[in-house]
């Protein structure tokens, strides 16, 4: 017997493993909207442990205050679908222009080819102008010199905002200021949450690699233009990085809390797809280790 038969037709990730009906479920209710909108979009409920893993990321972020600044915001991995991946937990849907199914991991998310982007069709003046984030989740990065998302172009335009690598460990970044950029490096690490934060006119929060630095910025007027994801249309040039998550919004208050729910949230996710097993009943070390095991060639026996 499967656990889709033992839940409503209509349940939003009906289909899932084959198991007993006592596995822990998703519960909350903007999770389960999440869910239905991508079994609608994949023609097909996910797995019970990709719903779990969902349902906790959501949990989380709410737990961590972190969830209702989320405005414009995509998981581009878990989903069985390219469609699927491009179904927002919040705000409207992007409008894809040049991803293919290829592009599309369940476990990695989505991968750039230098000519694809996403626009997120959330302006970048539709937040209050000292109130603002916008940041990715890699989890595949390629060294370059290349924007990652923004709108408008990258040093000479007051008010727009972007981000992006000159190669694996240094930054440009810009959120809403005056001409130039901020041009910062990092001590390590490919992947993780990258972008900007603006909770105040004067300051902006640069996140990259776990480490967040505040840089002595003063606020412009929003500029109007659409935020694109990839890349910035109107150069144009984007990246072929690999990104799991998108968020335009305002201020997030705990980065820090942000980065270990994303993390979690990739690992249930392989957890979930690698070794067929709801990653609920596991700690979240237990998850990470045996998917570090996999990842490295070895299976559950």
């Amino acid at each position: 017997m499967s656990l889709a038969s033992l839940l409503p037709y209509d349940h939003p990730y009906a289909g899932g493993y084959p198991g007993i009906g006592s596995q822990p479920l998703p519960t909350d209710t903007d999770a389960l909207d999440y869910l239905a909108r991508v079994k609608a979009a994949d023609g097909a409920g996910v797995e019970t442990g990709v719903a779990v893993a969902v349902d906790a990321f959501v949990r989380d972020t709410k737990a961590a205050g972190v969830f209702s600044a989320l405005k414009a915001c995509c998981l581009l991995a878990g989903a069985r679908t390219l469609a699927g991946a491009l179904v927002p937990l919040a705000g409207d849907a992007p409008t894809s222009n040049g991803f293919v199914s290829g592009d599309f991991s369940r476990t990695s998310g989505l991968t750039g080819d230098g000519t694809s982007y996403l626009d997120s069709g959330r302006n970048n003046n539709a937040d209050p102008q000292n109130d603002f984030h916008m940041l990715v989740y890699e989890t595949e990065a390629v060294a370059g010199n290349k924007p990652l998302m923004g709108c408008g172009v990258i040093t000479n335009e007051n008010g727009v905002s972007n981000f992006g690598r000159y190669n694996l460990t240094n930054w440009f970044t810009r959120s809403r200021h005056g001409a130039g950029f901020i041009d910062q490096s990092y001590p390590a690490g490919p992947a993780g949450l990258a972008g900007s934060n603006r909770s105040a006119s004067s300051t902006v929060t640069v996140r990259s690699f776990g480490v967040s630095t505040s840089s002595a910025q003063a606020s412009q007027t929003p500029f109007s233009g659409n935020i694109t994801v990839f890349g910035l249309a109107n150069i144009p040039s984007f990246t072929s990085n690999t990104l799991a998550f998108y968020s335009i919004g305002t201020a997030i208050p705990d980065l820090d809390a942000l980065e270990a729910s994303l993390e979690n949230l990739i690992n249930r996710l392989k957890f979930a797809l690698l070794t067929g097993e709801n990653p609920a009943p596991y700690d979240i070390d237990t998850v990470a280790y045996v998917v570090l095991g996999y990842e490295n060639g070895s299976t559950l026996q």
